[in-house]
């Protein structure tokens, strides 16, 4: 490789309360985990995102900047986040303009499933494999593409 910087998968600049758990290989950068957090192998974490207490995030998930995921919450494998929503048909560089995403407490995802621009409520319940493309503000099981109410909790 020549002229080229390489990056390996690292953990840098994070917070970290007690009790918590990384598993390597990981790719962790500027962000806190409160106590008694998880995180599974192949997961990358980006910077100005917060991880409440207790929660599981597991192997193969990506979790972009700036989510905010509540306590005990259950992210299960190859979860994906995003939150640059291309408005202009490309990607956006202004990372000031990127959307958040917010996960309530007690929220358990679903291995597969991908989580865009938005807000879920305490206590919800989202399938595997499922796109939640809308904020979601009643605790429930929701599943599918887009994501839509199964049952109430």
């Amino acid at each position: 490789m020549t002229n080229a910087a390489l990056r390996q998968a690292a953990v840098r600049n994070v917070t970290c309360g007690e009790n918590v758990v990384i598993y390597e290989p990981a790719n962790l950068y500027d962000c806190s985990l409160a106590d008694g957090v998880f995180v599974g192998p192949f997961v990358e974490i980006q910077g100005h995102t917060q991880v409440g207490k207790g929660t599981k995030i597991q192997s193969h998930s990506f979790i972009c900047e700036y989510v905010t995921i509540g306590e005990r919450c259950f992210i299960g494998h190859g979860v994906m986040f995003a939150n640059d929503m291309f408005r202009s048909g490309k990607p956006d560089p202004d990372r000031n303009s990127w959307c958040r995403i917010v996960i309530g407490n007690d929220v358990s995802i679903g291995s597969g499933a991908t989580i865009l621009a938005v807000t879920i409520a305490d206590g919800c319940v989202i399938g595997a494999g499922s796109v939640v493309s809308k904020s979601i503000t009643e605790k429930g099981v929701y599943v599918g593409n887009p994501a839509r109410l199964l049952r109430r909790l």
